[in-house]
């Protein structure tokens, strides 16, 4: 199986991507993951927002490998606890060979992304950096399969 993860933005902290890096490790035994990184549109407060997301909603959609499983990651997506999130990654996993992932800029994802989608998931209640929404969606993708395989990491 292969997990896509489309992103806009990149890392400012180095932090985040070592955090990043050894999350792809350790998922790199179970899965491949690629993370393709789109450059994120500069606005102000005058711009319109919904022209900034649909320009970046463009080059998202070009992104999006046929044949799909599409989950967005949105604020206003179902949220799980880790066990929930395994059981239903699991499912996903049975019924797909690829997963991608959505995670927006600043100002989320445009209607055309959400749209497309499959399904909408919210990580939390809480507002995350996107770069922190990044690490926290590869430490839950690899909780659920350590979950999913009865391995220590979830207790």
């Amino acid at each position: 199986m292969k997990i896509n993860i489309i992103v806009l933005g990149k890392y400012k902290e180095k932090y985040w991507l070592e955090a990043e890096k050894e999350y792809l490790k350790r998922l790199s035994a179970m899965f491949k993951v690629e993370i393709t990184e789109i450059k994120e549109e500069s606005f102000t407060e005058k711009d319109d927002r919904e022209k900034i997301k649909a320009k970046e909603a463009q080059i998202i959609l070009t992104k999006i490998p046929n044949n799909s499983f599409i989950i967005a990651l949105d604020e206003n997506g179902t949220e799980f606890d880790s066990e929930n999130f395994a059981d239903k990654f699991k499912t996903w996993q049975e019924q797909r060979q690829n997963i991608v992932f959505i995670l927006g800029g600043p100002l989320g994802l445009h209607s055309s992304v959400l749209q497309k989608t499959n399904f909408k998931f919210a990580l939390s209640k809480l507002t995350f950096t996107h770069q922190m929404a990044r690490v926290f969606l590869l430490e839950q993708i690899y909780r659920a399969q350590m979950i999913n395989q009865n391995r220590k990491y979830h207790y």
